[in-house]
């Protein structure tokens, strides 16, 4: 008769975020309190906003996590599950969502930073993010008995994604109709930026 241990449940994403939300929420409202330059309701949306995409972001790549240690749990072993081949294995409809996932972030990064961005920022920041989504879902796998593969073309996509978002924000901000308006979404407006320059390429 086999004794070994099985268990087996699901974590769902509201267990994780809901209050990660809540204290995100009172962290920034006590931050805003602390700037010396008033936080403007238009920067405060910008923020609450920013929030909202990075933990539908985390529910879309981790979550639901399938418990699954022991006798019933996947017998694969961890580094088969991780794709160490780039372009040639690419899955078209996959690559496309993990570039617009990345496309929000690159929007984003240049309203919250006081510096210059520029692509190779992006790019690198970017890769990072994806590669720390990588790495998470490979411990997941590792430690909880399930999960998802880790893919070096999700690194490619998501990088890309991020670019293009920032490129994106950088056409926008010489129109004028929406160069004021992104200019008062700016955490940290300035001269500069009015003519694109926090956007620059280099």
């Amino acid at each position: 008769m086999e004794n070994s241990l099985s268990i087996m449940f699901t974590i769902k994403s509201w267990y994780i975020l809901v209050p990660v939300m809540l204290l995100g929420l009172l962290w920034l409202i006590n931050w805003a309190k602390r700037q010396k330059q008033k936080i403007t309701f238009a920067q405060f949306f910008v923020l609450i906003t920013f929030g909202i995409y990075i933990l539908s972001m985390i529910d879309l790549v981790f979550f639901p996590i399938e418990v699954n240690i022991g006798r019933y749990a996947n017998q694969t072993p961890w580094y088969n599950t991780i794709n160490f081949i780039p372009i040639l294995t690419i899955d078209i409809k996959t690559f496309l969502l993990n570039v617009i996932m990345l496309i929000p972030f690159g929007m984003y990064f240049p309203f919250l930073m006081q510096t210059k961005t520029s692509v190779k920022r992006i790019a690198k920041l970017g890769f990072g993010l994806s590669l720390s989504f990588e790495l998470v879902q490979l411990i997941i796998r590792v430690v909880l008995g399930s999960g998802r593969s880790t893919d070096i073309n999700d690194l490619l996509a998501n990088t890309a994604g991020a670019v293009i978002g920032l490129l994106i924000v950088r056409k926008l901000v010489k129109v004028k109709l929406f160069g004021g308006i992104i200019e008062r979404l700016m955490l940290y407006p300035n001269k500069e930026r009015e003519n694109g320059e926090n956007f620059n390429c280099r």
